[in-house]
């Protein structure tokens, strides 16, 4: 008898054991799911912090629904929010380029207006509008003019998603690495006006392996997804009200950024000069039109000097503002309004 007692007892100690290891798994498994950072050291070094790999995160199935279809959308713009999408109420863009055409890696490579850490900035004083802005008005801002559409519902499911996958980019990086993913390359910007030849015989040498000698790019495989390398100007680009319709801003971008694959912000291939060239050759062609730009900059003083369109609270023509020379116009901001510009 003692012996079948005692197989009882191993056998229900064998049972609870075997029960308990596969509850713990399933606990594990749910909250690795739920949130699969619970998991990882979060001890990492500043230094040694490296953004997501969106990529990898989508593939391995732990990415939260509204994050990713905020991925969606910014990944594949004309699909979800432009000229492609099947329903015309959600055709918000008015080209067919994607967020991440500029906002390279998914909003992750610094130097490339990256979103790691964004949000944090907002609300901020925009110039633009002469007035504090949310991180919403400044997405409607890049909708309306980098997109050269209308801007999305502040309410919307599509707005909410995009603003909670900026959110998700920058929720563990240290403090002290925001600064790596914030703004462009410095550009020491040459005293003269852009040379058209020297930028035109660059392009030809440096970028029509991507966008092509007519600078209209090249389209994805599935174009309902848009473009692998966008177009620089034409119909299907950004507008001329555009932040990157600025010389000087463009140049930041371009020293930063390109070529594809060979540049980064601290390695970068061209030179100042070069990427002040280029980015004033592009920027020569025919875009599209956004309206009212007139009502940009209620404070006149508070415009960047390469903004492309007046009014102006200066005498420089408007091909100086466009094309350069920008220093004696910083200078002239400097002495007649003690404003130090730098764009």
């Amino acid at each position: 008898m003692n012996i079948y007692r005692k197989l009882s007892k191993s056998i229900a100690f064998l049972f609870g054991s075997t029960l308990a290891i596969i509850l713990v798994i399933f606990v594990g498994i749910y909250l690795y799911n739920t949130d699969p950072y619970l998991f990882k050291d979060q001890q990492i070094l500043a230094e040694n912090w490296q953004p997501k790999d969106v990529e990898a995160e989508i593939s391995a199935g732990f990415l939260d629904s509204q994050v990713k279809y905020g991925y969606q959308l910014i990944a594949e713009s004309p699909k979800y929010m432009g000229p492609q999408a099947e329903d015309p109420a959600m055709r918000y863009a008015g080209n067919n380029l994607a967020c991440m055409n500029c906002h390279l890696k998914a909003g992750t490579q610094p130097g490339s207006a990256s979103w790691i850490g964004v949000t944090n900035r907002f609300p901020q004083f925009r110039g633009r509008s002469n007035s504090d802005g949310t991180i919403e008005d400044r997405i409607n801002g890049c909708m309306q003019r980098s997109m050269n559409g209308e801007k999305l519902p502040t309410d919307s499911k599509e707005m909410k998603a995009i603003v909670a996958y900026m959110d998700w980019l920058g929720e563990d990086m240290p403090a002290e690495r925001e600064k790596d993913f914030k703004g462009y390359a410095k550009v020491e910007l040459p005293n003269v006006a852009v040379n058209f030849e020297k930028g035109k015989d660059l392009f030809s040498k440096e970028c029509t392996v991507c966008h092509g000698e007519n600078g209209q790019g090249v389209k994805l495989a599935d174009s309902t997804k848009g473009y692998q390398y966008p177009p620089l100007w034409g119909p299907d680009s950004y507008n001329n009200g555009a932040g990157m319709h600025r010389v000087i801003t463009a140049a930041q971008f371009i020293k930063g950024n390109m070529p594809f694959g060979q540049a980064t912000w601290k390695s970068p291939k061209l030179t100042d000069e070069e990427a002040y060239n280029l980015s004033g050759y592009i920027n020569s062609f025919s875009r599209p039109q956004k309206e009212n730009l007139n009502k940009d900059y209620p404070d006149l003083k508070l415009k960047p000097v390469s903004t492309p369109y007046g009014p102006y609270a200066d005498n420089f023509s408007q091909e100086q503002h466009q094309f350069g020379p920008f220093q004696p116009i910083m200078d002239y901001y400097k002495k007649k309004y003690d404003i130090n510009k730098n764009k």
